[in-house]
């Protein structure tokens, strides 16, 4: 047995007082990388029915840009695929001109398209098909537009385990697309490290849809991990064609309705559309009102915030 002299013996149990802090010191630092949350969303009312927010995820999710996000609720607001042949044009159109062609209150891209601008997936209009075969490996399904009254009337289907019969669909409105992540949490995505600008439809769990666009360059994975963790009330999630196809536009009444704030520079440029390269697109999706307005949208009461 080793007998200590005092001096020693106060030494010692200092040193483990200074470790143990050290210890716990770490311990609270790790706890709090783990559990990092960010900002939440700062929704503002486009119209009723409407929310828009740029929403910065950097503190917790330091690979993901800012993102566009527009809330719809499906009640008000109807969705409908246009694909440039089927409305008898010659070449696609950039997202300006499919605005001023529809008249739509919100336009965004779709999803994947071949050399010869023929859809990779099922592509539905009014309940006809637009050409495009099933794909196989993708499970994403915006559809929208129910025969059944009872349906809600938009919906993130998941074809892994959400039946869809094409010859006999339940929902006159659909585009497939690639699935970002799932009702049990599962990202959908490999980590491949490609990056590049996406165009997200989620679904909530309050039954809202929710148009997702990046402000920068972001590979699916990261971007679905974060969406996923941040904002739990996401149900399940999809991705529709990225890179220079990701678009998205607002018509000018819609904007010109909305209260202007010093806040709202950045998302009411990219809603106008002055800001990045729009390419010729084959296929957008438009939301409008389900009742028909005239002139610019009409006050009412806006979507309580949903999620974070």
């Amino acid at each position: 047995m080793i007998d200590h002299s005092p001096q020693e013996a106060r030494t010692m149990h200092r040193l483990t007082i200074l470790c143990g802090c050290l210890l716990l010191l770490c311990l609270q630092a790790g706890l709090g990388a783990g559990t990092a949350s960010s900002e939440p969303v700062p929704w503002e009312r486009l119209t009723a029915g409407m929310q828009v927010a740029l929403w910065n995820p950097v503190e917790a999710c330091p690979q993901v840009p800012a993102l566009l996000m527009l809330q719809v609720d499906p009640e008000r607001f109807r969705f409908s695929i246009y694909q440039f042949r089927d409305e008898g044009l010659r070449a696609p159109l950039s997202i300006h001109d499919w605005q001023q062609r529809t008249d739509a209150y919100v336009l965004f891209n779709a999803g994947l398209f071949r050399e010869d601008y023929s859809y990779l997936g099922v592509l539905l209009k009014e309940g006809r098909s637009l050409g495009g075969k099933r794909h196989h490996s993708w499970q994403g399904l915006f559809a929208a537009e129910p025969t059944d009254g009872k349906l809600r009337k938009a919906r993130v289907l998941d074809l892994a385990y959400d039946g869809f019969a094409e010859d006999s669909p339940l929902y006159r409105e659909a585009a497939q697309s690639l699935m970002l992540f799932d009702r049990t949490g599962k990202l959908r995505v490999r980590d491949s490290g490609k990056r590049a600008f996406q165009t997200v439809v989620a679904e909530d769990g309050q039954g809202a849809i929710l148009v997702i666009k990046t402000v920068d360059v972001v590979s699916l994975h990261h971007l679905a991990d974060c969406l996923h963790r941040q904002l739990p009330s996401l149900q399940q999630a999809m991705a529709m064609d990225g890179g220079a196809s990701s678009d998205v536009i607002a018509s000018p009444d819609l904007l010109h309705a909305a209260q202007e704030t010093t806040s709202q520079a950045t998302w009411r440029s990219i809603l106008a559309g002055n800001m990045g390269v729009h390419i010729p697109l084959p296929t957008v999706i438009g939301i409008s009102p389900r009742t028909p307005s005239r002139g610019t949208p009409a006050p009412g009461p806006s979507l309580p915030p949903r999620g974070r």
